[in-house]
């Protein structure tokens, strides 16, 4: 069947507006990524990169699906740059960070995406994989005794989700009917592990089964379905039936980081994936249902650009960190992290 905007307002509710907000978000995302490997190779980067190459349609419609508005929060793995942006975080304040600077959200002391802002709902990662399960069902266990009305979000990777931590933190969120959903991003390899050589389930979503969550697996490159299936279960976290276990299967289309010439990776399984690239399919389900233009999409490709370049040239100008300021904001209390950056 065809879509027009009418069946995408009337099936995934969702108008020309947000459709073209999430366009917006999937191309800075993108091009954003572009721009820090750029400064990569230039030696700028303090740290590594986790490209979201093919990736990047199942961040941005995971996260379009929460309500940050209602104090929902989302954390982010290493390669969920297109989540932070959705939340709100800024162009400016990820190129700080990668450049370790010391007006960057962690004034230097963190690398690449670890970064956080609960006022605009967003907690990044912590290197123990599966660790931010329970962290995540803590944060949501907070908010159901003050009494909010929010959905907490953790995005975990195949191999990650073959952890203690996240087994655990599963059974304990679920055991609590918490309002949390939990994306697995199958993207095929952990690292140069394949998921076949990780597990036998052919749906990692049916690990919901053994704990009696909800399970769901849906095709992450596709934006409209993946965005579809997150908001069902934002949706039955906030109404109280407690987590849902999304599967969204997609690819890398680079290596484990920028280091990494992804050789463990058949050449035609690259190929094969590079015809299923969530952002070109978007696009083109713009273009067929008469959401946009082309002069549409070049608009934003422009906006992109532009604000890209403002972005960069403010973060190299930014100061790098204090040496002496390494030793302030370790304990609550002196106010370091309430000063301006």
């Amino acid at each position: 069947m065809t879509l027009t905007l009418a069946s995408i307002e009337a099936g995934y509710g969702l108008s020309r507006e947000r459709l073209l907000r999430i366009e917006y978000h999937l191309r800075l995302t993108r091009s954003l990524e572009e721009r820090i490997v750029s400064l990569f190779r230039q030696g700028k980067v303090i740290g590594g990169i986790y490209r979201s190459l093919g990736q990047e349609g199942e961040s941005v419609a995971c996260a379009a699906a929460l309500d940050f508005s209602r104090g929902d929060i989302v954390s982010p793995l290493i390669r969920n740059m297109g989540s932070l942006l959705v939340a709100g975080a800024l162009p400016v304040e990820i190129l700080r960070q990668y450049l370790a600077r010391g007006n960057s959200l962690t004034r230097g002391r963190e690398l690449n995406i670890h970064i956080k802002d609960f006022k605009r709902g967003f907690m990044g990662p912590v290197s123990p994989l599966g660790a931010m399960i329970p962290v995540m069902a803590g944060v949501t266990m907070a908010g159901r005794i003050q009494g909010k009305s929010m959905v907490g979000m953790v995005h975990i990777g195949d191999g990650g989700a073959s952890t203690g931590a996240f087994a655990e933190g599963l059974n304990f969120a679920t055991v609590q009917r918490l309002p949390l959903v939990i994306v697995i991003e199958n993207n095929g390899y952990a690292y140069s592990t394949p998921t076949v050589k990780q597990t036998l389930a052919t749906r990692l979503a049916d690990r919901a089964l053994g704990v009696g969550a909800t399970g769901e697996t849906v095709d992450g490159n596709d934006v409209l379905a993946t965005y579809a299936a997150a908001k069902r279960a934002v949706d039955r976290a906030r109404a109280g039936e407690g987590v849902t276990l999304l599967e969204v299967v997609t690819f890398r289309m680079k290596g484990h980081a920028e280091h990494d010439n992804q050789s463990y990776v058949p050449k035609e399984v690259i190929e094969e994936w590079k015809q299923k690239d969530p952002v070109d399919r978007y696009e083109r389900v713009l273009l067929e249902a008469g959401v946009a233009t082309p002069d549409d999409l070049a608009a934003i490709q422009a906006r992109v650009k532009g604000e890209l370049d403002a972005a960069v040239d403010e973060a190299e100008r930014s100061p790098l960190p204090i040496a002496e300021d390494a030793a302030r904001g370790v304990y609550h209390g002196d106010g370091f992290w309430d000063e301006p950056r």
